[in-house]
């Protein structure tokens, strides 16, 4: 695949580690089909329909190669890439599954990609077949993948009805996909605010599973609840391939519902959770113990020390703060007793490195804050199409495009972002194409998105603007030109501040720290509205 940078000296490397499992992902369901056929693998929610299906492993084992056949009489081949865009249901980890038995590459997109950021990936990936569903949400996405259909030439659009697919014959075993393969491609947001396609394989994506279980002290009797997106890499991973090399079952919920979702965790016996902090605060704020939940994980931006503190006295639950990225899973995390989660982003977890260096590439000494840097055995392998943006030095350091420090114990804390990325409960917003679309506003003269400080969602996405002579401009308006342009409302600024004029440099650059100190001070229009 074009842009994959795995070469025989990393992976000597790697094997030397250890770290890596060299197995694929149906490698454990196999396992698990012969061990255990009837336990519960699966139980997905759609909450819409108020409906559960459950599946166990044989269930699961005979889903998964009913959809293979289907997926390889629509054409799939090994090496395809086969994209789909669903929400936390069950068809979800077929699909995946279904490709690692034909070797085909998985490109999960987020079910709030509307046709601009579809349009793009399904391109760049040169999808073989797209699979979306007809509705979610009240979201026609029947309708905008059929037009996708038919623009994009040589891609095949199927529907979940081949993750029903009926078995021909015997379940067979083994898999075309190699461990060394790409199982992987997930679009992210980088430094430029442009989507980029990182390439993982099974022994990069099931080595960071490996290693967190350990970490987390994890065993045959958990049982994991996942309200965070599967297509994005917290789901993906500490979800759908923790439960299936774990051998436990997964609890799926495709839409939070904070009152639904703590009924879904007693019920089920859930033990573990991974989702950004607002979904923590939620459950926090019914003030209620949740059963045999031990262990609540978190990332994408710093939990507020109340949050710890709440979780473990009202709810009984340790938090664990985790630092990761797209490309390179989690790489450091706090223990999983909670200690550390009110004041650090972890220290590196057994399958990777982390170092602060300054500007001249050389390591700073403890306390002091420079660029984050990461490498080890869960580092992608490179961008679809963009080999020039592996930013990989000699040595095998990965530019993280973060800043933070690290103290003499190794733990560290995230000070800020030298990529221009505002995180929304836990999701990047690209920051220089909404400022792009912004500036292509006849109104605007001038346009700067800086992050909002927000109690539950952590931060919000400010705009800041100067406007053309005898101009005006609000946020409806701007709302309304982010949607016609395409935009996921989850990238829509929530306040709008018109200035005179920009804070500048001397060199004529628009200060944004002065701008993000403004921003500290508002909230969103719609709460201040309610608080007028």
């Amino acid at each position: 695949m074009e842009g994959l940078a795995l070469d025989a000296r990393r992976i000597a490397a790697e094997r030397a580690r250890g770290i890596w499992p060299e197995r694929v992902a149906t490698d454990y369901l196999e396992r698990w089909v012969e061990e255990k056929p009837d336990a519960t693998a699966i139980v997905g929610w759609r909450l819409e329909e108020e409906a559960a299906t459950t599946l166990t492993w044989r269930g699961l084992a005979t889903r998964v190669a009913g959809t293979a056949a289907a997926l390889e009489a629509a054409g799939v081949r090994q090496g395809d890439v086969v994209s789909f865009q669903l929400p936390n249901w069950w068809e979800f980890v077929v699909l995946y599954l279904a490709t690692v038995r034909l070797g085909a590459v998985a490109n999960p997109l987020m079910p709030i990609f509307r046709h601009r950021e579809l349009s793009f990936m399904l391109r760049q990936a040169e999808a073989r077949v797209f699979v979306a569903p007809e509705r979610f949400r009240g979201f026609d996405h029947g309708a905008l993948a059929r037009q996708l259909a038919a623009e994009i030439p040589g891609m095949k659009l199927l529907g979940l009805e081949i993750c029903n697919h009926p078995l021909q014959g015997e379940l067979e075993k083994g898999a075309r996909l190699r461990p060394n393969d790409v199982t992987q491609l997930l679009y992210t947001s980088g430094t430029t605010g442009e989507s980029k396609g990182a390439l993982h394989t099974s022994n990069t994506l099931l080595g960071a599973v490996r290693a967190w279980a350990a970490y987390m002290r994890f065993g045959p009797d958990d049982v994991i609840f996942m309200p965070s997106p599967l297509a994005h890499q917290l789901g993906f991973c500490y979800g759908m391939l923790l439960a299936l090399g774990l051998g436990v079952p997964l609890v799926l919920t495709d839409i939070w519902r904070a009152a639904r979702a703590a009924q879904l965790i007693l019920e089920n016996g859930a033990t573990f959770c991974f989702a950004a902090t607002p979904f923590l605060a939620d459950l926090i704020e019914r003030g209620k113990r949740l059963g045999r939940l031990r262990l609540f994980a978190t990332a994408g931006t710093t939990i507020p020390p109340a949050i710890v503190e709440a979780a473990r006295s009202k709810l009984g639950v340790a938090v664990a703060a985790s630092w990761g990225m797209t490309e390179c899973i989690s790489v450091t995390a706090t223990a999983p007793d909670g200690s550390r989660a009110d004041s650090s982003d972890g220290c590196a977890l057994p399958n990777g490195e982390v170092r602060i260096v300054g500007d001249d590439g050389r390591e700073l000494p403890r306390g002091a804050t420079g660029a984050l840097q990461v490498r080890g055995s869960s580092l992608f392998v490179g961008y679809l199409k963009r080999p020039q943006l592996y930013r990989l030095d000699a040595e095998g350091w990965f530019d993280t495009g973060d800043l933070a420090r690290m103290d003499e114990e190794g733990y560290i804390r995230i000070c800020g972002r030298s990529k221009d990325v505002i995180i929304r409960g836990g999701e990047n917003i690209p920051v220089v194409e909404v400022e792009a679309a912004l500036y292509r506003m006849p109104q605007v003269a001038e346009a700067a998105l800086v992050a909002m400080p927000d109690p539950r969602l952590q931060e919000r996405a400010c705009a800041f603007v100067t406007l053309k002579p005898g101009h005006s401009l609000d946020l409806a308006t701007v709302a309304l030109r982010l949607a016609a342009e395409g935009f996921t409302k989850h990238f829509w600024p929530e306040r709008l501040e018109v200035l005179a004029e920009m804070p500048r440099t001397a060199t004529g650059k628009i200060q944004k720290f002065v701008l993000r100190s403004l921003a500290k001070e508002l909230r969103p229009e719609a709460e201040a509205a309610r608080a007028a």
